[in-house]
């Protein structure tokens, strides 16, 4: 409980209620010495009158001074007084208004009593009110700032001045807010990602399937020459062929977004797996006139996936291969250091511009240099995917119509079990 109050008042109104309920309490206390003064000092002034009067009375009937000064001095009741006062009607249940002095200080003390009253009371009711007041202002900005939350509108924030209760539950409710502009940025990045994919999935899909449509056309119409519908049933072969690796590419990437792959990493040789990705890639490299080169040290294992990872180094020559002219020469090295497991695949192909290089990783991104070449920009993407899933690295450098390089690197603590 003193902790809880302990909290509370560091709410900064909580603690200018209390300090003014102090300060009240303070000025309560010196109203009630001054009312007791200024009562006292009343009193003493109406029996004074009364003496003064007593002993004027007594000196014009000719007692001596004497005699009046030792009855007003003396302290001691007797019954023969307490009789003559009896005579006289000045009994207890004698009313207040009809003995003058005593009148006098009973309005005296009423008027007082009354007003000061009436101050502390106003003065209170004030702090009350100015007190509710401010509470009342801080619920309506909150039920505004919250009222927008409702509306999707997450750029204000409640009011976090101070401490207490009332600002803890302001900081939780903003915190939610923030969670749930996260969340409503997502959905709505999910769907520009799923509207902008289903748009390159059109476009992509559109021309192959026109050529699919076309080759049919020929080979309906010539039927009765075989060289040309075996030259277009090549073509269509291909076509269909993009297709497949067009929508392969596109269920893995939306499997590694969704991250319901699960990465089997064991120890593997590089070699065996450079091998492994380069597989029918040497025949085409062979067929272009491109030369492939393997560098790297036989006995460097590494730890990662290997049928993914090498998904990703095939991606890569399959770029350099897309990028690189007749008597290209691509080569894939491999080199360890205390820090890290290096692997390259540099071509001395056309490069990429300096413009095009923040965004060559971008899904279906295709430069304009690269209109004519084959493929859907999807390989680079799903590269890097995997490399960082797997939390390695994946970077480019280039220099136009010089070479370029893509550097794979694995940190050393993913290259030991």
């Amino acid at each position: 409980m003193i902790a809880a109050f302990a909290q509370d008042i560091q709410d900064k109104d909580n603690k200018h209620y209390i300090t003014f309920f102090l300060l009240f309490s303070l000025l309560l206390f010196l109203t009630g010495i001054f009312f007791t003064t200024v009562l006292t000092e009343s009193a003493k002034s109406m029996l004074l009158s009364h003496d003064e009067t007593v002993a004027s009375s007594l000196l014009s009937q000719g007692i001596s001074e004497q005699v009046i000064m030792a009855a007003l001095t003396e302290n001691e009741r007797t019954e023969e007084g307490a009789s003559l006062l009896t005579k006289t009607g000045l009994t207890q249940n004698q009313e207040t208004e009809f003995l003058l002095p005593l009148s006098r200080f009973q309005n005296h003390a009423r008027f007082l009593i009354f007003f000061c009253t009436f101050l502390l009371s106003v003065l209170l009711f004030g702090g009350a009110c100015f007190f509710l007041h401010q509470r009342e202002q801080l619920y309506e900005q909150a039920c505004t700032v919250m009222e927008n939350y409702r509306r999707g509108d997450y750029s204000p924030h409640l009011p976090q001045t101070s401490e207490g209760g009332i600002y803890r539950m302001f900081s939780a409710v903003d915190g939610l807010a923030t969670m749930l502009q996260a969340q409503k940025e997502t959905a709505q990045n999910s769907k520009r990602f799923l509207k902008d994919t289903i748009s390159h999935i059109s476009h992509q899909l559109k021309t192959p399937l026109a050529a699919l449509s076309l080759y049919q056309e020929i080979m309906e119409n010539e039927h009765d020459q075989p060289a040309v519908i075996e030259e277009f049933a090549k073509k269509t072969g291909l076509a269909l062929k993009r297709m497949e690796d067009l929508l392969l590419s596109l269920l893995k990437i939306t499997r590694l977004d969704a991250g319901s792959i699960l990465f089997e990493k064991e120890n593997c040789r590089l070699q065996e797996l450079v091998s492994h990705a380069l597989g029918e890639l040497t025949t085409r490299a062979e067929t272009e006139g491109k030369k492939l080169l393997v560098e790297g040290n036989p006995d460097v294992s590494i730890i990662c996936d290997p049928a993914w990872t090498a998904e990703a180094l095939s991606n890569l020559v399959k770029n350099a291969l897309d990028h690189t002219h007749a008597e290209g020469v691509i080569r894939i090295v491999w080199d360890a250091s205390p820090a890290a497991i290096k692997i390259s695949v540099t071509d001395n192909g056309e490069g990429i511009s300096p413009e095009d290089i923040p965004h060559i990783f971008k899904r279906f991104y295709r430069s304009h240099k690269s209109q004519d070449t084959q493929g859907a920009g999807l390989g680079l993407s799903l590269a890097k995917s995997i490399v960082e899933g797997q939390d390695g690295l994946l970077s480019v450098h280039s220099v136009p119509h010089i070479e370029t390089t893509f550097t794979l690197l694995f940190p050393l603590y993913l290259t030991k079990l």
